[in-house]
């Protein structure tokens, strides 16, 4: 039942070494492909990695690191979080299946554009959350555990680069069977966050 994952659903951060079968990877992803879409557009792109074929895309992370370490930076205000990006990067090490989402209509974030261009990239955003939530919820369901992960992009250039792409990386999910069973993290109180006006 999709409401007792919603509940259940966990962030993972550590995971066993046993492979995904194709066919339960083919279910999370054609879970994600059936999301809600703003005008339909459908943006989502998933790049599915593993084995050898991870490893040289997490190269390509470990190199952004490693230059944003350095000081050579396009997120100068976002520095603190790059401990817990070299944490990510562990945990995707650890984990047999990272799938790269591409949002297939944005560029880079680092660009400039326009009104009309930065609302429908807000839209696709929305269309592309609903993508990840839906492949999150499936894995769950089928007994995986997984992570969404935002710190790709203290290596956006390094990875849109070995990805040889000019579509947006929005983020990667991190895909295996839990090796860890974390309580749930705090959340806000119901009436702390609605509000009605009827």
């Amino acid at each position: 039942m999709a409401i007792h994952s919603i509940y259940e659903r966990r962030s993972i951060r550590k995971f066993q070494k046993e492979d995904v079968p194709i066919e339960i990877l083919n279910k999370i992803l054609d879970a994600g492909r059936v999301a809600p879409s703003a005008k339909n557009r459908q943006p989502w792109k998933y790049i599915v990695f593993g084995n050898e074929q991870k490893k040289e895309f997490l190269k390509a992370m470990e190199s952004g690191l490693q230059r944003e370490e350095k000081g050579f930076t396009d997120l100068p205000e976002s520095q603190y979080g790059i401990p817990d990006a070299r944490n990510t990067l562990r945990i995707m090490q650890e984990a047999p299946i990272i799938i790269a989402v591409m949002n297939t209509n944005g560029k880079s974030p680092f660009l400039p554009i326009g009104n009309d261009e930065r609302i429908t990239e807000i839209c696709d955003s929305l269309s592309i959350g609903a993508s990840v939530e839906n492949m999150l919820l499936a894995a769950e369901e089928m007994g995986l555990g997984a992570l969404w992960i935002a710190n790709t992009c203290f290596a956006y250039k390094e990875l849109t680069a070995y990805l040889n792409t000019e579509e947006q990386l929005v983020c990667a999910v991190a895909i295996g069977y839990a090796g860890e069973n974390p309580r749930q993290r705090p959340r806000k109180k119901f009436h702390e966050i609605v509000e009605y006006r009827l």
